[in-house]
């Protein structure tokens, strides 16, 4: 295709644009807009978005069986070129169909052979996870907080003399208690309360030591703040006298990989937010290679939940993190941010805490400190929340809540309902 410039001025005789839509009710009002049949319109609506979806491993003999099945409904798939001659035993695969055509394509492939009907069972999950819109609530250890129903902002106090942003600031627990109130007061619907620096090569702190920090500002906020409290912390017994003190929420960088933290997240009743991280804080940035960084952190933080599950954790209480900064580079914490919505398959609410990382400064240009990052911190958090994260963590809570404040009005303009029944029933996946 040639270059449009290229070829001269041209006629804009029929106003042809291309629509930007990623919502199914923003294609119906566009539908309904031409005065198609009512009936047509419920029918092209659900032929207006394709879903990409990624698999991998598949066995060598299902390959070209989907891809056959696939394209019996009108989609296609993606392999490797060695399933052709039998050079690979499986094939990663990439997926690309309309709803409609899933929901035509999962019950063929329920009984074929080759275990496609795990395969089916894992699409048909993972799908209805990426779409699900709306509130849910998530039970806390003694108060409960929505997510889904707009973007929602964590704000962070962090009791400590080391943190990479505001280290020393607040280690007198009254200072403490008053910063978690005024961000309260900014429209934090939770404030994270930390004892110990996780920024990268950090010193490691003990139990003991991370309590003494974190003990006293859980005692002052107890009765004074409405929001849910959450503790950011990767050692059991810190977590267990937070529950004790108050906290709703656990917050640990480890992802749970603890035994000992997860049998205290099922006892307690907390939530808990699952983080991805390789290693310890004072080793994370070492191994920095990804053979498939956002395949790999999606896999780790799916095995981090499954455990916690087997573990009497219950799934309403579970959130996930990639953990921008944490074991990753510049520029992959930039590839997991714009990817996060992603990890809405798994299908818990999905955290990401960007604010005044060192990412961000990367991104700038390199020069600026984390005090100099508040405008590139609020784009993050706006393409977090255009992405469908749940939860935003920051510092910076009255200009995160202000910035998210428009995305909220943004998103319920795009969703506003289609007016025919038809078309009505086309934006419901379950319709």
């Amino acid at each position: 295709m040639s270059d449009p410039a290229a070829r001269g001025p041209s006629s804009h005789r029929f106003g042809a644009r291309v629509l930007e839509w990623d919502r199914l009710s923003e294609i119906a009002r566009e539908i309904e807009r031409t005065e198609s049949d009512p009936e047509g319109v419920g029918i092209m609506t659900r032929k207006g978005r394709i879903f990409p979806v990624r698999l991998e491993g598949v066995p060598l003999r299902a390959a070209p069986l989907l891809k056959q099945e696939l394209l019996s409904v009108g989609g296609d798939a993606a392999h490797a070129r060695g399933v052709a001659d039998h050079s690979v035993e499986a094939s990663a695969a990439v997926l690309f169909a309309t709803w409609g055509q899933y929901r035509r394509l999962l019950p063929k492939l329920e009984r074929q052979p080759f275990r496609l009907k795990e395969i089916a069972d894992e699409v048909d999950r993972a799908l209805r996870a990426y779409v699900r819109r709306g509130p849910r609530t998530v039970p806390g250890a003694h108060r409960s907080f929505v997510v889904g129903d707009r973007p929602r902002v964590m704000g962070v106090v962090n009791v400590t003399p080391d943190s990479f942003s505001d280290g020393g600031r607040f280690l007198d627990p009254a200072t403490a208690a008053d910063e978690a109130a005024r961000q309260a007061a900014e429209g934090a619907d939770l404030i994270d309360v930390g004892g110990e620096s996780t920024r990268p090569d950090a010193s490691p702190t003990s139990a003991e030591t991370e309590w003494q920090r974190v003990g006293p500002v859980l005692s002052a906020l107890r009765d004074r703040l409405a929001v849910p409290i959450s503790v950011d912390t990767r050692h059991p017994e810190v977590a267990a006298n937070a529950v004790d003190a108050g906290a709703d929420l656990i917050n640990d960088v480890e992802g749970l990989r603890s035994e000992a933290m997860r049998r205290v997240v099922a006892r307690t009743g907390a939530a808990a937010i699952v983080l991805h991280m390789r290693g310890t804080p004072s080793t994370m940035q070492q191994d920095l290679q990804y053979a498939d960084l956002r395949g790999e952190v999606y896999a780790a933080l799916a095995s981090a939940t499954d455990a916690a599950r087997r573990d009497g954790v219950a799934p309403e209480k579970i959130l996930v993190d990639p953990g921008l900064g944490f074991g990753k580079s510049a520029e992959q914490s930039l590839e997991l941010l714009v990817h996060a919505g992603e990890l809405r398959c798994l299908g818990y609410p999905v955290v990401v805490g960007a604010s005044r990382k060192s990412f961000l400064g990367w991104a700038l240009g390199g020069a600026n400190g984390p005090l100099e990052r508040l405008e590139a911190g609020l784009a993050a958090a706006v393409i977090a929340a255009e992405r469908g994260v749940a939860l935003v963590r920051t510092h910076d809570v009255g200009a995160t809540v202000r910035a998210l404040r428009l995305v909220r009005v943004a998103r319920e303009l795009a969703e506003r309902p289609p007016t025919t029944a038809e078309a009505l029933a086309a934006t419901d996946p379950d319709a």
